[in-house]
C-alpha cells in the first residue's frame, strides 16, 4: 500500500437511481432504493477509492458492513454516496458511510475492507478448490 492512504481521505460519486437499484413489491409508484444495492454502491465507492493507493498486485475485500437505512429514496432520484476514511489498523481500512438524496440522509454507518495481495489470496482459494474436488 501507499503513503498517500491515511485517515480523512474523502471519495463520493452521485448515482441516479435505475431499475436495477429499486424495490418492486409495493408497486410502480413506491419503488424505492433497495438496502442491498445502497450497499453494494457504497462498498464499490470505498474499493475504487482504495485502489488509487494500493500498489500493483493488491486489492482489497470487504469484511464488515454496519449500517441503518434511515430514509427512502425513489427512483429517478440521484443519490450522493459519500465515505471517508476514519481509521488505519494495518491492512485494515474503515470507513464511515453517507447516502443522501436532496430529501435528506438515506443511509449512515461503516463499512470495512482488508488489503489484500490477490496472489496469495488466489492461490489460498485454489487450494480450497483442489481439496473440495478430493
Amino acid at each position: 500500500m501507499k503513503s498517500t492512504l491515511r485517515t480523512g481521505l474523502e471519495a463520493s460519486r452521485r448515482i441516479v437511481l435505475d431499475d436495477s437499484r429499486v424495490i418492486s413489491f409495493m408497486g410502480d409508484d413506491c419503488r424505492v432504493y433497495a438496502t442491498p444495492s445502497i450497499i453494494y454502491d457504497v462498498e464499490w465507492c470505498c474499493h475504487d477509492m482504495l485502489m488509487e493507493h494500493l500498489d500493483d498486485g493488491e486489492d482489497s475485500v470487504g469484511t464488515r458492513v454496519d449500517v441503518e437505512h434511515v430514509g427512502a429514496a425513489l427512483l429517478g432520484t440521484e443519490v450522493e454516496v459519500k465515505v471517508v476514511i476514519e481509521q488505519l489498523e494495518g491492512r485494515r481500512v474503515r470507513w464511515r458511510a453517507t447516502v443522501r438524496d436532496g430529501d435528506g440522509e438515506v443511509l449512515r454507518g461503516m463499512h470495512e475492507r482488508f488489503i489484500v495481495d490477490t496472489e496469495k489470496v488466489r492461490q489460498r482459494l485454489l487450494h480450497k478448490t483442489i481439496g473440495q474436488r478430493l
